[in-house]
């Protein structure tokens, strides 16, 4: 789904330049769970808006499918991403002013879908991820987990070809985290393409594969079948 090819990203001023990442490698195939992890200013969030092309790389390549991103006019990027990404934020993102309803309904009104067709596809979305009973409700009525479940819910009713998620569990307690957590791994399951931004290790461990970065370079990539299934972890949730 996803190639990239020595991708750089340049960050220049009058007197200094700031290599955010460096000649980059990495490939994401359709259904992979991919976690990013790193410490503070490696470049994995450079690299995740460079993904959902919130960002544009200096040099390389990055192929969504069989198109060529770099060098896209923002309408073109626009498009691609409102047709096939979706993002989950720490800090959830939801309007104060809009209901749970109507925060999910959002990205489809964007995207043209008709009324009728909205209705349906963010009932059977809040369904899904088990949040219908706050379809009225606002934002600041709802505890942390159920403004990530909505925000969840927001991602998904696009039916996106990819789920990014930037720590999505950072603002949550244990119980919420760990609700928030199996239910990408679900999602994963279902077939789902998810690449995450952590500092969490067990978050990590959900995921079918590690990337670590350092320095802006990709240090390691860790598959599952190196790690103990996830499945079988303990309830509880220790935080990094």
């Amino acid at each position: 789904m996803i190639t990239i090819e020595n991708l750089s990203k340049v960050y220049k001023t009058e007197d200094v330049q700031t290599n955010a990442l460096n000649k980059v490698n990495l490939s994401i195939k359709e259904g992979e769970f991919v976690a990013i992890m790193g410490p503070s200013g490696c470049g994995k969030s450079t690299f995740l808006n460079i993904l959902g092309l919130l960002d544009s790389a200096s040099s390389g390549s990055y192929k969504f499918g069989e198109t060529e991103t770099l060098g896209l006019n923002e309408r073109k990027k626009s498009e691609l991403r409102k047709q096939n990404i979706g993002f989950i934020f720490q800090n959830f993102n939801l309007i104060d002013e809009l209901t749970v309803f109507e925060n999910i309904e959002l990205p489809l009104i964007y995207n043209g879908v008709s009324s009728a067709e909205r209705r349906q596809r963010v009932e059977e979305i809040m369904e899904k991820i088990n949040i219908g009973h706050r379809a009225r409700h606002y934002p600041q009525q709802l505890s942390g987990g159920q403004q990530q479940r909505a925000a969840v819910a927001r991602a998904l009713v696009t039916k996106p070809k990819l789920i990014l998620a930037d720590e999505p569990t950072g603002n949550l307690d244990s119980s919420n985290g760990n609700e928030v957590m199996n239910l990408l791994a679900e999602l994963h399951r279902e077939g789902s393409t998810i690449a995450m931004v952590t500092h969490s290790s067990y978050d990590a461990g959900y995921a079918s594969k590690i990337v670590t970065m350092k320095d802006g370079e990709i240090f390691s990539e860790e598959h599952s079948s190196q790690r103990k299934d996830v499945f079988e972890k303990a309830d509880s949730k220790n935080f990094e």
